[in-house]
This record gives structure tokens, C-alpha cells and sequence, in this order.
């Protein structure tokens, strides 16, 4: 039987447990056989590790969709975080402006709000804050 115009032949040793993927497999995405499907894993994997050439390996359709979310998330995200931050620097403002706290006390206090932050993973409750500032 002559060879395949454009293909090539070789040995390819897989585990036994990779085999039995494939034969249980195949069928299931249009695969004609088992080359084929190895074929498609290929291009496929390949795509997946070179990130530069993403267009070719998602549809045009899918790329713009995507960066459409990932724009409306990212406008999203930052709109959240200033206002946020202008109620954060109100809050402060406030505090400030009824307190009587050293530099010394403050430097502390913020040494102190990075560790938990840190280890609470931003999810610091005030009962805990008030607890700590009376001494508990």
C-alpha cells in the first residue's frame, strides 16, 4: 500500500493508560481513526501552549467575544474600585479628622492591617478590628 501524499510514518510508543483514552475516545469528536484523533490532540496542544498564535487557534468569533467580557469586566472592575476608594478616603477623612493618634502608634497599626490583610486574604471583619482595639 503506497503512503498517504503529505504524511509521514513512525513509531510512537504510548503508555497503556494513554492507548485506552484514545480508543475509548476517538469516536466521540468525528475521528475517523486513531491517527486522526492524535492528529487533532496535536494541533490541538500545540495551539494551546504557543499563546501567540491564540487567533488561529480560536475562532475569530470566540477572540472578540472574549476580549469584549474581559474589556466590560476590566471597565467593570475599575469603576468598582474608584468608587471604593473615594468612600474609603471619605471614611478616613472622617476618622482622621476625630482621632488623636501618634505617628508612631499609626506606623504600627498599618504594619500591623498588612499582615492581616495578607492572611485574612482581604477579608477582615470589624468585629475582629474592635475586639483587637479594646484589648481583646
Amino acid at each position: 500500500m503506497p503512503e498517504p501524499k503529505g504524511k509521514t510514518k513512525f513509531s510512537l510508543w504510548l503508555k497503556n493508560e494513554t492507548m485506552k483514552m484514545i480508543e475509548e475516545t476517538y469516536k466521540f469528536d468525528g475521528s475517523r481513526n486513531r491517527s486522526d484523533f492524535i492528529q487533532k490532540a496535536i494541533k490541538f496542544y500545540v495551539g494551546y501552549i504557543t499563546a501567540e498564535n491564540y487567533k488561529g487557534y480560536f475562532p475569530e468569533i470566540v477572540t472578540t467575544t472574549i476580549q469584549g467580557m474581559m474589556d466590560s469586566f476590566e471597565n467593570r472592575m475599575a469603576m468598582m474600585m474608584f468608587k471604593y476608594a473615594v468612600e474609603l478616603s471619605m471614611l478616613m477623612h472622617i476618622v482622621a479628622a476625630d482621632t488623636n493618634i501618634d505617628e508612631n502608634t499609626l506606623t504600627k497599626l498599618r504594619g500591623k492591617c498588612v499582615r492581616d490583610v495578607k492572611c485574612s486574604q482581604g477579608m477582615i471583619k470589624f468585629d475582629e478590628a474592635l475586639k483587637y482595639q479594646r484589648g481583646g
